[in-house]
């Protein structure tokens, strides 16, 4: 009677999670080579009020480069740049969004920034070209595509706007898509350009149009 039961309970759980996996809305990012996409933006349309982010976001800077790559806050969220690497950076922006400079520091600095208005910022380093960082700033809730591209959707979501930093059309303009099917896997195609590898030294970051 056990040898019967114990395969008979593995074969419901594993329905059961099944189950679960086709009943979400699943969205996976890819490049026009359909290849999977990390970092993809996805910005849900929604009528529901997003509640307010109260905390301070963090984008750290770790063996010189920006650590997230890409940061999602709201409009009026302030975000503090620690400098966790044991040398000096110098960063900036030139974005519309949001204009800046924290001059050649250690440490963290004092205060944090607000980022008053939604868009996107690209961030630099005057010091190390190599290092390029996006802050995506959103009145929307946002999700961020894994390693494999992935994001899962909430049950009542009917539209998205999808970004990504390298993508080939403007830094700002986002494609918008309507999910028409619902508790299935849906792809979406961003085409991106590959940037050029930025040397350690070099000069300053050029501006995003």
């Amino acid at each position: 009677m056990r040898a019967f039961l114990l395969p008979q309970f593995w074969l419901l759980l594993l329905c059961a999670l099944t189950s679960r996996v086709v009943a979400a809305t699943q969205l996976r990012i890819v490049d026009e080579n359909g290849m999977s996409l990390q970092h993809a933006v996805v910005e849900l349309e929604s009528s529901a009020a997003q509640p307010i982010a109260n905390n301070i976001a963090i984008m750290d800077q770790i063996d010189k480069a920006f650590v997230p790559f890409v940061l999602a806050i709201q409009p009026g969220q302030e975000v503090s740049f620690p400098n966790s690497d044991d040398i000096r950076h110098h960063v900036y922006s030139f974005s519309q969004t949001k204009p800046f400079e924290l001059k050649l520091y250690s440490g963290t600095p004092n205060q944090p920034l607000m980022f008053e208005k939604a868009g996107i910022v690209v961030l630099g380093c005057n010091i190390h070209d190599s290092m390029v960082g996006y802050i995506y700033v959103a009145e929307q809730p946002v999700l961020i595509t894994d390693a494999q591209g992935l994001v899962n959707l909430p049950d009542n979501i009917d539209t998205v706007m999808v970004w990504h930093p390298y993508q080939t059309k403007d830094i700002d303009k986002k494609q918008t898509v309507q999910i028409e099917s619902k508790n299935s896997q849906i792809s979406i195609t961003i085409e991106i350009t590959t940037p050029v590898p930025r040397n350690t030294f070099g000069a300053r970051f050029g501006q995003h149009e």
